[in-house]
């Protein structure tokens, strides 16, 4: 009768990272003030740290998009005049995420820095890296009692525990300073029995440390690998879908107090079992990610879930066209419809179709319009009277716009949506402009926000419209060092219709030909479910467009059928640019 076999003895690496080996990037920021949504970054100043040992330093001034106050000009003296031609947060975020790429985070009252630094990313279309974080003010709070200190602030810190910089409110000697006081207080910690970095956010940990401690033989076992997990309950109910370069790793840390968002902490204490999908590459296990997101909507992910419910703008196929607001895409794409999405609310989609009425004159109507109208139809509606609809529905005899000025006026809706967004810019900034000359500025930045909802969301649709319609493309990357990934060979992905098909990794040193030919052969067949319509889920489609637009990959074949790689030239990206990045005309 076989026996139940007993838990599994954790090895030395589940056991968690040796404080002496963890690469630290200590960062401070100095900001414009208020909160992250409003507020901008004027400095950026970062250590990079490991073992004691300095690895090297980051700071620039940056470019706010709002104004510096009086009195943050006095606290910091960073002054309009030194950040004018400073780069601004879109130009120096990679940079810094570059430099701090692989390391622990650490800031003083790390909240506030790291939620500038998310906030910024966000504004920049930058996919923030949520990195493990030490706060020092957290574990000062730990380690130094009020009979040391009247407060914890870094300036009390750094003269208490004898740091050789002292923070002035500038960036880069703040973030000196923090580097000294982490030094210290981790000198601290040795009769504590802290020597992990899990250790360390257990000290400072505010969710209930027995509950960590009772479900870590769930991380236990699982592969050092890139690749997806799964958190399941007793039932099998898929609770969160994450992903990883690591994925026993990053399972661990949900014990160890890397998460303590309220949410994860009932995840976990609802959560039976871990079941990880080891994937080849990191971009492989984002696409499963995003699939398996979709396909059990797991309630403890906030991102990705029921694309179902996302809004599309459609032109509609009938004999006269309009736009109207659906959830789908339909088979009547080569028939005549055209599509623009998705939006994530349906209040940006009617954002869009205001901004393409006010610039071509499409009937607004909802009702069934005959290929002849009658002459003893209904009359003429208000945007008609005020000359914004050509009313094809009175008819020519009484005035109405006749088929073939109406197809021109469908055709310059397409060309917008396709290729030339030079008119609904051209109308949206003479609008911006005359509301903003007559101070009604509020209509202005409405009148602004109705045209960058729809530049935004032509400007996607244009960038992977080339991907999504071509029958098969094979890109490659030669591989870099990076967790768990040895060094050389090649990175090989096949996409068909915009839908991740296969990847595979070539040997160092090897032939890929070969493999490029082995990997069409077995690639996943893909057809898109409506003619001309998607394959994937729009955020896969994305996430491959972006891995091929890094440095370094290259295409290695396109199906001829494939429509020419080519980005209009006044499409969207063209209009948006010349709206201006901080949404005013040029």
């Amino acid at each position: 009768m076989p026996t139940r076999p007993g838990p599994q003895q954790a090895s030395f690496e589940d056991l968690g990272r040796p404080l002496a080996g963890v690469t630290f990037v200590v960062v401070d920021l100095e900001t414009t003030g208020g909160s992250p949504a409003e507020g901008g970054i004027t400095e950026v100043g970062a250590v990079k740290v490991r073992g004691g040992e300095v690895l090297g330093e980051f700071q620039t001034l940056v470019r706010p998009d709002s104004p510096i106050p009086p009195a943050v000009q006095v606290l910091t003296g960073i002054t309009p005049s030194m950040v004018v031609a400073a780069p601004s947060a879109a130009q120096v975020l990679p940079s810094f995420l570059e430099f701090a790429r692989g390391a622990v985070l650490v800031a003083h009252n790390a909240r506030y820095d790291t939620s500038f630094l998310e906030a910024a990313c966000r504004r920049a279309g930058l996919d923030w890296p949520r990195p493990e974080v030490v706060d020092t003010l957290a574990l000062a709070r730990a380690l130094v009692g009020r009979d040391e200190a009247r407060d914890h602030k870094l300036g009390t810190l750094a003269r208490l525990l004898g740091a050789s910089s002292s923070p002035d409110h500038r960036a880069l000697n703040d973030a000196r300073a923090t580097v000294d006081v982490l030094h210290a207080l981790l000198g601290r910690l040795g009769n504590r029995g802290v020597q992990t970095l899990e250790d360390l956010r257990d000290l400072t940990a505010t969710a209930p440390s027995a509950r960590r401690r009772g479900k870590r033989h769930l991380a236990v076992g699982l592969p050092s690998a890139p690749g997806v997990y799964l958190f399941r309950d007793a039932r099998g109910r898929v609770l969160y879908v994450g992903t990883s370069v690591d994925v026993r790793r990053r399972v661990a840390s949900y014990f160890t107090a890397s998460e303590t968002r309220a949410r994860m902490t009932e995840m976990v204490g609802a959560a039976a079992e871990v079941v990880p999908v080891v994937c080849t590459t990191p971009l492989e296990a984002r696409v499963r990610e995003l699939r398996l997101i979709a396909e059990h909507s797991p309630p403890y992910n906030r991102r990705s879930k029921a694309p179902e419910r996302a809004t599309w703008v459609k032109l509609t196929a009938e004999p006269w066209p309009r736009l109207s607001l659906v959830r789908q895409v339909r088979a009547d794409a080569t028939a005549g419809a055209e599509y623009l999405g998705p939006f994530r609310s349906a209040r940006t989609a009617e954002l869009a179709v205001a901004a393409l009425h006010e610039a071509h004159p499409l009937r607004r109507c909802t009702r069934r319009i005959p290929r002849s109208p009658r002459a003893d139809g209904p009359g003429a509606c208000a945007l008609a009277e005020l000359g914004r609809c050509g009313a094809p529905c009175l008819g020519t005899e009484r005035g109405g716009q006749d088929a073939d000025s109406y197809a021109q006026v469908v055709a310059q809706v397409r060309a917008s949506l396709r290729e030339d967004a030079g008119a609904a810019l051209e109308v949206g900034r003479r609008r911006m402009l005359a509301l903003a000359g007559r101070e009604r500025f509020e209509e202005a930045a409405q009148a602004r926000d109705r045209l960058d909802a729809f530049l935004r969301a032509a400007e996607r649709a244009q960038r992977r419209d080339p991907l999504v319609r071509a029958p098969e493309v094979v890109a490659a990357r030669r591989r870099t060092p990076e967790p768990g990934w040895p060094d050389g060979g090649w990175e090989l992905v096949l996409v068909r219709y915009g839908r991740l098909a296969g990847t595979t990794l070539t040997p160092r040193g090897a032939d890929p030909v070969p493999h490029v030919a082995a990997l069409r052969a077995t690639g996943e067949a893909v057809r898109p479910p409506v003619p001309g319509g998607p394959a994937a889920l729009v955020e896969e489609t994305d996430a491959l467009l972006t891995w091929m637009e890094q440095p370094g990959v290259r295409l290695v074949s396109i199906d001829p059928a494939a429509p020419p790689w080519v980005q209009p030239v006044r499409g969207a990206a063209w209009a948006r640019h010349r709206l201006g990045t901080a949404g005013t005309a040029p």
